[in-house]
């Protein structure tokens, strides 16, 4: 986690969620959510514009398109592959402004920008750091640690929006929802 010169004209939130996280295998619901905003303070009052959202399953079949290496749907698998999209987002629509990305989840963000090594998921892990790599050479680029279910109005809805795609639901429009609902 490095801190950016000034704020960052993207900033991306992202979670995961798993349905059932013990004893989880290749089957198990996992997914993840991601929003970016534009002009956020990053104080969780929800300054900022909603730019896009998008939520999206673990792939766990190696033969399925898409698939970045998560071997069983978890938690963890869903928040590392969170910060793919996320950094995919970045190289094909984010242009070459500075970045931030907020997550709840320390050992995703930790393990994503090579702060830690991997233990496990290794194949998922290489391939996120892969993508941090290509973006932060085009980009400022940082992460930071956002408390999970504290109000934060676009970590909660990067919340939602993994929840909902794990259980196979539609979100709820943003004009309708409200922090805290899941």
């Amino acid at each position: 986690m490095s801190p950016l010169d000034g704020t960052p004209h993207w900033t991306l939130y992202v979670d995961g969620s798993c349905l059932g996280n013990q004893n989880v295998d290749e089957t198990t619901p996992a997914a993840w959510g991601l929003v970016v905003v534009t002009g956020d303070s990053g104080l969780g009052k929800g300054s900022g514009e909603l730019h896009h959202e998008a939520a999206g399953l673990v792939l766990t079949d190696a033969g399925e398109a898409g698939f970045i290496g998560a071997n069983v749907g978890s938690n963890n698998t869903a928040e590392l592959s969170g910060f793919a999209a996320a950094l995919r987002w970045l190289l094909v629509e984010g242009g070459n402004d500075a970045a931030m990305i907020r997550a709840d989840s320390t050992y995703a963000g930790n393990l994503a920008s090579g702060v830690w090594k991997a233990k496990a998921n290794r194949e998922l892990v290489a391939h996120v750091q892969e993508l941090w790599k290509e973006v932060s050479q085009l980009r400022p680029l940082a992460w930071s640690h956002v408390k999970a279910h504290r109000g934060h109005r676009w970590n909660e809805r990067a919340d939602h929006l993994a929840l909902r795609c794990a259980q196979g639901m539609l979100p709820e429009p943003l004009t309708f929802w409200k922090p805290g609902q899941r």
